[in-house]
């Protein structure tokens, strides 16, 4: 399994540069950011600097979307990284969440999200490609490659994902929900004449080291609540488009958002997020990875075995140094 580094571009840039250096020196092969213009740095001005300092890891968005950028801007930067430092980069990209909402903008349709997918592929590749109706080409681009990776969670999007993607980005760590989006996904993949196999598969959640005591699983959990929170606005988005007890959508993921009130942006991403206490804690310990080496070893291998290639550790917490260097001393080395 290869492992991932994501963090969100909060100043001093410098600090985030130094970190994802250290990911790769323990043995993480992917740094990731979130791209939220609004609410955090330029995540491509960084990403220059990420490249420099590192000699093999591979950078990329988790994840961007098809509203905050033309598709050719998107195409342009990533190409660029890939001309200065080698293939390096992977696109991540979804619907829009927080980019698009604190703008005042809805997220993306699925076939809007399609089209850029293409397009951004194609132009970053150094091939024709038709943004908004207009047909154009990066003519600078040589042996171009870019990765496309789509984050999804309801069915529509799994097979998009599927049919139309080179990995597919899991946010949440229950290895019971991550069978079935692995399932539905490469059952697409299939059916549009693909091998499923080729579907590279990422998994995103957070990962808290504690000894094994109560007291530190109690403070990881709190720690790590945002993230079922966060979960909660794609969640949300599934029950109004499916409703609720449809079947469409296993109630292990849509079941723990009953009590959900609203959400502001302003703490998205962040611990101690006051819109999350409606997360509970059998939720928090199900999506993310919390206690000690062994159990998360454990779990990870559960993820394995459900079709996961790589684990990408959201470190947004009070440990962020201590699960990168805990992660590269004791789970890296372990080669799940």
């Amino acid at each position: 399994m290869d492992f991932g580094l994501v963090l969100q571009t909060d100043p001093p840039a410098a600090t985030l540069v130094e970190r994802m250096r250290r990911a790769e020196e323990g043995g993480f092969g992917y740094g990731w950011t979130f791209d939220s213009c609004v609410l955090w740095q330029e995540p491509f001005v960084i990403y220059s600097r990420i490249l420099a300092a590192t000699e093999r890891l591979h950078v990329g968005t988790m994840v961007t979307n098809p509203g905050t950028r033309a598709w050719e801007v998107t195409a342009s930067a990533f190409a660029t990284l890939n001309d200065m430092y080698g293939a390096r980069t992977v696109c991540g990209i979804g619907r829009g969440d927080s980019a698009m909402r604190v703008a005042g903008r809805r997220p993306a349709t699925l076939a809007r999200l399609e089209a850029a997918m293409h397009a951004i592929r194609e132009l970053a590749e150094g091939r024709e490609a038709e943004v908004d109706g207009t047909a154009m080409r990066l003519p600078w681009v040589r042996d171009g490659r870019l990765p496309v990776w789509t984050a999804a969670y309801g069915p529509r999007a799994l097979a998009l994902a599927g049919r139309a993607a080179d990995g597919l980005i899991l946010q949440v760590a229950d290895p019971y929900l991550v069978g079935w989006m692995v399932r539905e996904a490469r059952s697409a993949a299939a059916e549009a004449g693909r091998d499923p196999a080729e579907l590279t598969v990422c998994v995103a959640a957070p990962a808290y080291l504690t000894d094994g005591s109560a007291e530190q699983a109690a403070h990881a959990r709190e720690q790590c609540r945002w993230f079922g929170g966060m979960v909660g606005n794609h969640v949300a988005d599934l029950v109004a488009r499916y409703g609720e007890g449809s079947g469409a959508v296993p109630e292990e993921l849509t079941g723990y958002i009953k009590d959900r009130q609203g959400y502001d942006y302003g703490h998205h991403g962040r611990a101690g997020n006051p819109d999350t206490a409606f997360v509970p804690d059998a939720v928090v310990d199900r999506f993310c990875l919390i206690g000690p080496v062994d159990a998360q070893l454990a779990k990870l291998a559960e993820l394995r075995a459900a079709g996961v290639d790589q684990f990408a550790v959201y470190a947004m917490h009070d440990a962020v140094d201590e699960v990168i260097d805990g992660y590269a001393r004791e789970v890296v080395p372990a080669g799940v």
